[in-house]
């Protein structure tokens, strides 16, 4: 709920205002005489150096003030606060957390628009409904107004202007509509079952899981729904969810990618209606518009990724993160927080259930569970008649390999496609090889501005960087020896979908990586043409692994499993894993049995062997064992301290400062300064520091670095201080 306005109490007009720069404090200003005071929690305008910026009031003056060396605050833009109490309390301890300037966490949480000042109720939208006229009249209407129809129709007869603008229906074609009476002008509505009510016969373990969840919604418990790909989990949300809505509330469900997000919400359009999204593929004023329909309630359920954990919501009564343990929901820059642990922590501060989803749960997942803090409820079989899918692991030494797949995958796909069914093909790199190089002289394509080899893409044809986007030509000759002897050595996505092409000429082969999202439109066309069924093989990164349905697949073939099981950082063999099994889990997904083939030079490595044996549970205890011994995390904390620069020097006196007042205490381990995985990047040498140790005496460490340097400028270097990284990378 809105708090009531709450004004800063002090005998002086004074108030302290966290602004967006990179200083960790906040900033008193005088309140002039004819300005209301401001509430906390409201934005107001002041001048900060030559600039005016838009601050947040946190509180009353820090202590003693001289009024005569404050300035004034030139403009109150809120009559109360801006956000409710536990979400302006949820970024304040957010910002203590993260060790991150409070300014610079309060202007992440917002839209840009509600950022630079606009008023929230601007963004009251306009929805247009769809009237009788339409199921009385036959359709012989424009194609354009027969699409925006049944756009309408399919979000339950109802969806707003900015929703229409952003699947691409112009003014025009809404006004024609209007005019024969077939659409209209409502206000915004609040959101109500308007779906189809569920059909679906849940299983024991399903039943199971939904009772617990919903046996008590006003009081705070973390579910881990640890469920096997196919185990019905979206059905289990849904159900939840429904029990939210009837006594008033309102949902949020976390999902890792954008490219999940029509899928997903298709499904929960169908069973509630009004459903809305909210993703950084949105335009700035749809962001605003979901941002205050959620804020004012007339929006139920929203559907996001990372940044909706910041979104305010009247009656917030449940919030699931499915695929809890995707990296996608740590933010992995600027203000570095996770969206899955502040999820728990605003589950808390409201006393509601979290729900946390995955068939491969993080390990500090399930340490948590292990410890009795969250409920452990695993779903062990698929829903329905699927079956859980077959692996299979081949052996390539010795092999010959027509660009990177072998005789025996090569005839396994041609068999699955004569059947009429699906394969899908995984190589975690996208573009056409990750490496070009000389077989004269051995000169390899290198980033000039990374340490990183360049990635040849075919379309088009050019070496590009994955790293810092730097691109060039394609040399037809050597620059070292000149002689025309390059080539491509590995496989990425373009040279799996080109080879498959030649080999299965006539098949469809549709690719999905990061290249082919950053287009929605051929995304979801991508994805409309898988749902048809028709035969085709599938080529993709792990966009594809992440939460799809795809009920004709039947063999899914990792190309190279080798990728991730040599790497330097401790966490790989865990996202390794889960990569495996979450591709995996594509396969034989309803009546059609699955298989999957797993491509490696090393089949007795001792992760994969546990894996292909004992599944994914069996690799987490093993894994959970060896890091209790090696006493990282989940059973201590970490922060890596990162510092980059044009100079190694200066970055590597920014982080011995940094670390200096922490060295030879007994209760924190200090690892570093040492160059990164990639020391450098984008002409930048960066390095960084690791600090271990039981979470209180982590935080405690920490708080004493910042305080060492205080506010301390490092010519041409960028620090920053990542609590609980996902990776060492």
């Amino acid at each position: 709920m809105q708090s009531e306005s709450r004004s800063p109490t002090a005998d002086q007009a004074v108030v302290c205002v966290a602004v967006p720069v990179p200083l960790r404090r906040t900033f008193d200003y005088s309140v002039p005489t004819g300005i209301t005071m401001p509430a906390i929690g409201a934005r107001v305008r002041v001048p900060f150096g030559p600039r005016t910026l838009i601050g947040i009031v946190v509180d009353g003056p820090n202590g003693p003030v001289e009024m005569a060396k404050l300035r004034p605050l030139t403009e109150v833009l809120d009559a109360g606060p801006l956000l409710p109490d536990e979400l302006f309390e949820l970024l304040q301890w957010a910002a203590g957390y993260y060790h991150h300037p409070i300014g610079e966490v309060f202007d992440a949480a917002l839209p840009g628009q509600i950022r630079r000042g606009e008023p929230p109720a601007r963004f009251e939208p306009v929805y247009w409904r769809v009237t009788d006229t339409v199921a009385t009249t036959a359709k012989r209407r424009a194609p354009r107004q027969q699409a925006a129809l049944e756009l309408l129709q399919s979000r339950g007869g109802t969806a707003s202007a900015a929703a229409l603008a952003d699947a691409g229906f112009e003014r025009r074609v809404l006004r024609a509509l209007l005019d024969k009476g077939f659409i209209e002008q409502v206000r915004a509505p609040i959101g109500v079952l308007t779906g189809e009510p569920a059909t679906i016969v849940l299983n024991a373990e399903q039943q199971r899981a939904c009772d617990e969840i919903c046996e008590d919604l006003v009081r705070f418990k973390c579910v881990l729904l640890d469920g096997v790909t196919g185990s019905g989990k979206t059905e289990v949300y849904l159900r939840c969810i429904e029990a939210a809505l009837r006594d008033g509330g309102q949902a949020l469900v976390l999902i890792p990618e954008i490219g999940l997000t029509p899928q997903t919400l298709a499904r929960f359009v169908a069973r509630f209606g009004a459903v809305e999204a909210y993703h950084s593929g949105l335009s700035e004023g749809r962001r605003a518009e979901v941002w205050q329909a959620c804020r004012t309630g007339r929006t139920r359920v929203l559907i996001g990724t990372r940044s909706a954990i910041f979104v305010p919501f009247q009656k917030l009564a449940l919030v699931t993160v499915d695929e809890e343990h995707d990296g996608s929901f740590k933010q992995q820059d600027g203000f570095r927080y996770s969206a899955r642990d502040l999820a728990v922590k605003r589950c808390q501060q409201l006393s509601i259930p979290l729900v946390l989803g995955s068939a491969t749960p993080s390990l500090e997942s399930l340490r948590n569970a292990g410890l009795g803090r969250y409920r452990h409820l695993p779903l062990t079989r698929r829903a329905g008649i699927a079956q859980v899918p077959k692996t299979r692991v081949i052996d390539l030494r010795g092999q010959r390999l027509r660009d990177g797949l072998s005789d025996e995958l090569i005839h396994a796909i041609r068999e699955q496609i004569s059947r009429g069914n699906q394969v899908l093909v995984y190589i975690n790199r996208r573009g056409f090889s990750p490496a070009y190089l000389c077989a004269g002289c051995g000169w390899n394509a290198e980033c000039p501005h990374c340490d990183s080899r360049a990635t040849l893409h075919q379309r088009p044809p050019g070496l590009r960087c994955h790293h810092c986007g730097w691109q060039a030509p394609l040399p037809q000759t050597c620059p070292a020896c000149g002689r025309a002897e390059l080539l491509p050595v590995g496989t990425g996505t373009q040279r799996g979908e080109t080879a498959i092409r030649e080999l299965l000429p006539g098949i469809d082969v549709l690719r999905i990586d990061r290249d082919v999202s950053r287009s929605a439109v051929r995304l979801e066309a991508q994805l409309e043409r898988i749902q048809t069924g028709a035969p085709a093989v599938l080529v993709g990164t792990q966009m594809l692994a992440k939460g799809h349905h795809f009920p004709a697949v039947t063999l899914v073939a990792v190309v190279n499993a080798d990728a991730g099981l040599f790497s330097a950082d401790f966490k790989a063999p865990e996202h390794t894993a889960q990569l495996i099994v979450q591709v995996a889990g594509r396969a034989g997904r309803a009546e059609r049995p699955g298989e999957v083939w797993i491509q490696t030079y090393n089949p007795d490595n001792p992760l994969l062997t546990t894996l292909v044996e004992k599944g994914y549970p069996g690799f987490a205890r093993t894994e959970l064992a060896a890091r209790e011994q090696a006493a990282l995390p989940p059973f201590r904390a970490m922060a890596l301290i990162r510092a980059e620069g044009a100079s190694v020097d200066a970055a590597h006196q920014c982080l011995s400062e940094l670390m200096a007042p922490l060295r030879g205490r007994s209760d924190l381990e200090l690892w570093g300064p040492v160059p990164a995985p990639m020391a450098r990047r984008a002409d930048r040498h960066r390095l960084q520091s690791v600090l271990i140790g039981d979470r209180g005496a982590l935080h405690r460490g920490l708080a004493t670095a910042l305080s060492s340097i205080a506010d301390r400028r490092y010519t041409g270097v960028r620090w920053s201080i990542d609590v609980d990284p996902y990776d060492m990378i």
